[in-house]
């Protein structure tokens, strides 16, 4: 950072200064947990020298909040990825199934803005379609944050609801799908080299949120890659060029996504593995009736808790599934 000429390139000069703020971070981090135990290792010496039950009592409170922060720092180390420090690009498109699927996706858009908001990561809507009566047709986020990309992608692929529809009014259980697809939001370093010939842009008028503006315009853009079937839209942004670039750079994210997806299968079928990769794959079940449960059917980890883990706790699902994937390096 200190040559002459780190500044010639600023888009790369801005992520070298990025990662180095990550990395201080996390050394700070240490050396704090640190320091923190020597503390607590000196107050353990003092109560067994002469009792105090006041002592005591702070010391398994300090304890206890030292083991919160030590898993929290233990899960951002398994995020050693190429881009698990980047954004993450959200969608989220409930199954057939109407009113119902379309209120489970909202549900879930509900969860994953909390869970956000916990960590620090702010949201931006770059597409919402709402659905006939309630819920979502389809919904694109783009989470703003440190490692939002590293923790998120565990939630890629199809998260599956049972409960008692407050839709029929003969109180029937019913089953609802919802897709979830997780991508990096990519830097100008990554080159995916896209034949516009193979592009069918769509322009229409934005729904939502943004007064007489957004809805007068076709400021909303839709992009469709021909030779995948890919689809991406954005309608976030004022003008028309914005929501163009905007989708541009979807669409590069989702078919960087594409070749890493086909490379990893490729790999595990020369290890002669079966992988479940893409929307095609079940990966969560959340049961309101007839028990409370939701279950992670990659990593068996399960809880009771149903409305912490949809007021936005998917800390565990996240820990066993990043500890998943280390055992499968």
């Amino acid at each position: 950072m200190a040559d002459p000429t780190f500044w010639d390139d600023s888009e790369k000069a801005q992520t070298v200064i990025n990662a180095n703020n990550a990395n201080k971070e996390t050394y700070d981090q240490f050396n704090q947990l640190a320091e923190e135990l020597e503390e607590l290792d000196v107050m353990l010496e003092m109560i067994q020298e002469e009792s105090d039950e006041e002592m005591e009592a702070e010391l398994a409170e300090r304890m206890q909040q030292l083991s919160d922060k030590m898993a929290t720092y233990e899960l951002a180390m398994l995020l050693d990825e190429p881009y698990d420090r980047n954004n993450a690009i959200i969608e989220l498109h409930p199954g057939a199934g109407g009113t119902e699927s379309q209120d489970w996706g909202s549900m879930l858009l509900r969860m994953y803005t909390r869970f956000c908001e916990q960590q620090g990561y702010t949201v931006e809507m770059l597409d919402y379609q709402a659905g006939d009566e309630a819920g979502i047709k389809s919904v694109t986020l783009l989470v703003k944050g440190h490692n939002a990309y590293g923790y998120l992608k565990s939630e890629k692929g199809v998260h599956r609801l049972v409960r008692i529809s407050p839709f029929d009014s003969a109180k029937r259980r019913h089953t609802s799908f919802c897709s979830v697809d997780v991508m990096p939001e990519l830097d100008g370093n990554i080159d995916i080299e896209i034949n516009s010939d193979d592009l069918k842009i769509d322009t229409y008028r934005a729904s939502g949120a943004g007064g007489q503006h957004i809805n007068k315009t076709e400021s909303a853009v839709r992009i469709t890659h021909l030779p995948t079937g890919t689809v991406v839209a954005s309608q976030a942004q004022r003008s028309q060029l914005k929501n163009r670039e905007q989708a541009m750079g979807m669409l590069k994210a989702k078919l960087y996504q594409l070749e890493v997806e086909k490379k990893e299968q490729e790999a595990a079928a020369l290890r002669g593995e079966q992988m479940e990769i893409g929307w095609g794959s079940q990966i969560r079940s959340y049961v309101f009736h007839p028990y409370s449960m939701v279950k992670d059917h990659r990593t068996n980890f399960e809880t009771g808790n149903v409305q912490a883990v949809m007021d936005g706790d998917l800390a565990g699902f996240i820990d066993a599934f990043l500890k998943l994937k280390l055992n499968q390096k």
